[in-house]
């Protein structure tokens, strides 16, 4: 998504400023909701903290300044340690999105009240003069980004867990069954978006929710 603002310093640096918050609120949010659901492991690993060090994969984010797309971070968290491991397990991996909206609306906030409708920040010459409204408006569009991608029921995605969690046991495992195909799935979406982005299936499936969110928050 670099290309959205060009190579732009000031835009790249707000991006990956905005992009490194999102992650470290999304994965600890995993982490910490883990633990309250009884599962040790965040604890162990050093994951209940909010520095990005703890929480981002660094090989990931190489790869998502190469090529656009790589998984950022990972949460390990044990759902057979945890009081409940059905509802422990989908509470902790709803924390992940979730958090990523309330940080959208957090955001939003302030953007609103200082700087009105910020119009697409990112492709605002305007906007992009000022760094604050900048960054407010990378912080608001990405964060929603993060909550719609990662309710994709597909896996590895956060989505495909919260399925799989609520689902009683023998539907269950037939989730299970389809996770490699649910995964070919998802690399194929992505892989058609970028070889032919005029069938839009990553807009219809992501960006055209994510453009109606981002609007309605920044009150445009």
């Amino acid at each position: 998504m670099l290309f959205l603002g060009g190579f732009d310093p000031l835009f790249i640096l707000c991006f990956m400023g905005a992009l490194v918050i999102a992650v470290t609120v999304h994965e600890f949010a995993h982490n910490y909701v883990a633990y309250q659901m009884g599962d040790p492991t965040p604890a162990e690993l050093g994951k209940l903290t909010l520095n990005p060090l703890a929480h981002v994969w660094w090989q990931g984010w190489i790869i998502f300044v190469l090529v656009g797309f790589a998984p950022l971070g990972f949460a390990q968290i044990n759902p057979r340690r945890m009081r409940d491991p059905r509802w422990g397990y989908f509470f902790a991996v709803a924390a992940g999105p979730f958090s990523n909206l309330l940080l959208a609306i957090v955001a939003a906030i302030p953007a609103r009240l200082l700087f009105g409708p910020v119009l697409m920040p990112f492709a605002s010459p305007a906007a992009g003069s000022n760094v604050v409204a900048l960054f407010l408006g990378l912080m608001v569009f990405q964060n929603v980004l993060l909550f719609m991608f990662n309710l994709l029921p597909l896996f590895p995605i956060d989505g495909w867990s919260m399925v799989y969690a609520v689902l009683p046991s023998d539907l269950a495992y037939t989730w299970e069954s389809w996770r490699q195909y649910s995964q070919y799935i998802l690399f194929g979406i992505i892989f058609l978006s970028f070889v032919a982005p005029q069938l839009n299936v990553l807009g219809t499936l992501i960006f055209d929710p994510v453009f109606r969110i981002y609007f309605t928050l920044i009150g445009a």
